[in-house]
């Protein structure tokens, strides 16, 4: 990787940072109602398109990953890739179905709407 290749990963980086961290505001505000909290979380996971949330986009990223770590180390029994497929499956599977299970907690009506 070149090194204006990894420059460009850390503005990424930093740029999703400060996304994540205007949602963090967001969560964090007093006038945040459950069903406005419910909508937010939503965002992150997707219920019905787990690949469209915030979650899902980093899961994406770790299987891109994963990818790019079987084509360089092929012979290793998946020691590089697996560890990130799994990263990405808790994410997508653990992670969202908890984040889905609190806003149905939150807000059971958003599900039907």
């Amino acid at each position: 990787m070149t090194r204006t290749a990894l420059d460009r990963i850390r503005a990424s980086a930093g740029i999703a940072a400060l996304a994540l961290q205007q949602i963090e505001d967001e969560l964090s505000a007093d006038t945040l109602n459950a069903r406005q909290l419910a909508d937010l979380l939503r965002e992150l996971h997707h219920a019905a398109h787990p690949r469209d949330g915030v979650v899902g986009f980093l899961a994406q990223l770790l299987t891109v990953a994963a990818g790019r770590a079987e084509r360089l180390a092929p012979g290793r029994d998946g020691d590089a890739c697996g560890p990130l497929h799994e990263a990405a499956a808790h994410l997508t599977d653990t992670a969202g179905l908890c984040i889905h299970r609190a806003t149905r907690a939150l807000d059971p009506e958003g599900e039907r709407s």
